[in-house]
């Protein structure tokens, strides 16, 4: 029986990692974010590409903003954006946990600090470091609380369904098995929805972007030769610089700029609501990994 289900989803997976892939070279997103919806659909198959249509395709051209600026689609690509960094981290620290066949609660440590390090350091830092004024150490003191808050509510779900589900199934606990994949897959789709909530609170706080809009580049007006008026060209020039205007301003729903990320910027919230959520992210992490230990066959 699950034999079947594997394979059906992973022919599905294909199919959407494939659709995914050429239809959102057209979506006026981030290359982050572009990497980020194809990294999320190899491992939520199906879903993944749910998401992307349902939260970031454009239903017509020159709509993207104005679609993705819904607070719901704002945290689905935040929320994204941690699964595909953090969960690709944490699939590979959990290939290397079992080649290396580390105890239950080594592997574990390496799984965050992967998942931590590569969603942390490359996936939000480095990646999104022109939005810091390309200044990666800047970047990388913006991104740190979101990205620790987020990652250990990811962390949980993962955990939850990958070290009792691993048990069960003889022969999945090995990367050369096709159920080690799957069940990986679908702890990243049950940690997605535990960092959803989180992601909610993030966004709403300033603390994370979401999705994001690319205006495209406008191409020098032609002259009009055979006219010859002036104000073509005067009228050529204005609409040049509005262009250059709009590229430069910052859009808060679409989150071009990471300024408004900053913990300690103005209208964030305050020292106590932050160690709070902080506090609640780690114990529910602390309370997962000690029942995974005690529990877990």
């Amino acid at each position: 029986m699950l034999d079947g289900v594997m394979l059906l989803w992973f022919i599905l997976t294909a199919l959407s990692v494939l659709y995914v892939a050429i239809d959102i070279l057209s979506t006026p997103e981030a290359i982050v974010m572009k990497w980020g919806f194809v990294i999320l659909t190899c491992f939520a198959g199906p879903l993944g590409a749910f998401f992307y249509v349902l939260g970031c395709r454009e239903p017509l051209p020159g709509t993207h903003e104005q679609y993705v600026s819904a607070r719901w689609r704002q945290v689905l690509g935040s929320t994204m954006h941690c699964a595909a960094g953090d969960g690709l981290g944490i699939v590979a620290g959990a290939a290397i946990g079992s080649v290396l066949n580390l105890s239950m609660g080594v592997g574990i440590a390496l799984e965050y600090v992967i998942g931590f390090g590569f969603g942390w350091l490359f996936f939000q830092a480095f990646a999104m470091r022109d939005m810091a004024g390309g200044r990666y150490g800047k970047s990388l003191r913006m991104t740190f609380i979101p990205e620790f808050f987020s990652m250990n509510i990811l962390m949980v779900g993962m955990l939850m369904v990958s070290k009792f589900w691993m048990p069960a199934v003889p022969g999945s606990g090995t990367p050369d098995s096709p159920a080690f994949w799957f069940i990986m897959s679908i702890a990243l789709v049950a940690g997605f929805l535990c960092a959803y909530p989180m992601n909610w609170w993030l966004v709403s706080s300033h603390l994370k972007h979401g999705m994001m809009t690319v205006h495209p580049k406008a191409a020098p007006a032609m002259t009009d030769e055979h006219a010859g008026h002036a104000d073509h060209e005067q009228h050529d020039m204005k609409n040049m610089k509005n262009m250059k205007d709009m590229e430069g301003m910052k859009d808060e729903h679409a989150g071009h700029d990471m300024s408004n990320m900053d913990p300690a910027g103005p209208g964030k919230p305050g020292a106590g609501a932050l160690f709070g959520m902080g506090l609640l992210s780690v114990v529910l992490l602390a309370i997962t990994v000690a029942i995974v230990l005690t529990l877990a066959p």
